[in-house]
């Protein structure tokens, strides 16, 4: 039983990071950030507790006990920078408020960097079922059917289709009241309010998702700001000014590598002050670190804003719904008239809609073109075949009752 669910654990951690309802750009973010960070951690972590991550200068009267217990005691205490060309400050407190206090804890941070960074996805992981619809066993079916045969092809594609018509009628409204007609008016408004009955619930969970992704990475500079107490931000733009000041390059103010550190030995009753110089070699790994961190964010950051930017525009501008459904009819020669194209229009906004829609989007994304193109014209014909037979009930009902008004839903 233990090795079961030793097993069931594995397989859930594995689908965190085979996401395959998403894009590329959210990938890069929860996915290849993440592994990147984690790599990095594990790195310094073996490097601090492999090898001597610091190195002490003591005076000659020091044993080797002595010197073991500065060299440990400067790296729990925190070291502190004076370039060497200036004076060390006589006063404690300036000293203090000198000391370098992140580097035993850069592991620690890149752990929490990479939690936050995936932190959207896992909320979308747990949300995005809400509706009753399951995108990764879609995007599954979506991959068995493009390795499929005909037959088994067909066959799959069918059962696509009608698990996404059922789900799609579950999402309909059932009641029509005050409370319902506001909560419609406002996600029509606010493209990141949540409507199940609206058929936004999906859309507007995905649009927050990335908002947070924006949010994170942008935040995260300000995070290590605090973190390293430094000005992080402007760390890409000093390296790129220095990278011809070679002097400026070996001597970071922001990541020393030689450092001070004061500590107190009690002698019976006298206590001797001493004041050391101190090698940080992890600092010179922990600068390219965070320097590649710094363009790398930067990079993430750009991506993130610009699909949160094109993401805006596909739920805002109602009609990229319809120019979505109508390029993979028109592939499949199915809207050719003016009637069809209005009944594709409705098939878009009415049927279909913004759920609808984006998972069809996030089928292409993750799967292929192809199945996306014979599951739209499955639903199509499907709907087509549903109006058509309306119609031709209405007629019928206007013809023996003409005097009842037909209403169309």
């Amino acid at each position: 039983m233990t090795y079961i669910v030793d097993i069931t654990n594995l397989v859930a951690f594995k689908k965190l990071f085979a996401s395959k309802s998403d894009d590329w750009v959210d990938k890069m973010n929860h996915k290849y950030t993440v592994i990147i960070l984690l790599i990095l951690a594990t790195v310094i972590t073996t490097a601090q507790a492999v090898g001597d991550p610091i190195f002490c200068w003591v005076p000659a009267e020091f044993t080797n006990s002595y010197e073991a217990y500065t060299k440990w005691y400067c790296w729990i205490k925190n070291t502190y920078f004076v370039p060497i060309s200036d004076t060390i400050p006589l006063d404690v407190d300036i000293r203090s408020n000198e000391e370098i206090t992140y580097y035993q804890w850069v592991p620690m941070i890149l752990l929490f960097m990479a939690f936050l960074f995936k932190l959207p996805n896992l909320m979308w992981f747990m949300l995005n079922t809400h509706t009753g619809f399951n995108l990764r066993r879609m995007t599954g079916l979506a991959d068995k059917a493009m390795l499929a045969k005909k037959e088994e092809r067909k066959e799959t594609i069918n059962n696509m289709a009608i698990f996404m018509e059922m789900w799609l009628k579950s999402q309909h409204y059932y009641e029509h009241n005050f409370v319902t007609r506001t909560k419609a008016k406002v996600s029509n408004v606010l493209c990141f309010v949540c409507n199940k009955r609206q058929g936004k619930f999906l859309t507007a969970l995905y649009f927050n998702m990335k908002s947070l992704y924006v949010i994170n990475v942008i935040g995260q500079f300000y995070l290590l700001n605090g973190f390293l107490g430094m000005d992080y931000n402007s760390l890409g733009y000093s390296v790129l000014e220095g990278l011809t000041e070679s002097e400026n390059w070996r001597e970071s103010p922001r990541f020393p590598r030689v450092t001070l550190c004061d500590f107190k030995i009690r002698q019976m009753q006298n206590i001797l002050r001493f004041t050391v110089q101190c090698v940080l070699p992890i600092n010179l790994f922990n600068e390219k670190v965070f320097i590649f961190l710094w363009f790398w964010y930067f990079f993430i950051a750009v991506l993130s804003c610009y699909n949160l930017f094109k993401w805006f525009l596909i739920l805002v501008l109602k009609k990229n719904n319809y120019l979505f459904i109508k390029k993979y009819l028109k592939l499949a020669s199915k809207v050719k008239t003016e009637p069809e194209k209005k009944l594709c229009r409705k098939f878009a906004d009415r049927y279909l809609r913004d759920d609808g829609c984006f998972v069809l989007r996030i089928l292409a994304t993750n799967s292929s073109e192809l199945i996306v193109l014979d599951l739209v014209e499955e639903l199509w014909s499907n709907y087509k075949e549903r109006q058509e037979y309306s119609t031709t009930v209405s007629q019928q009902v206007q013809d023996s009752y003409p005097n009842v008004p037909y209403i169309d839903e």
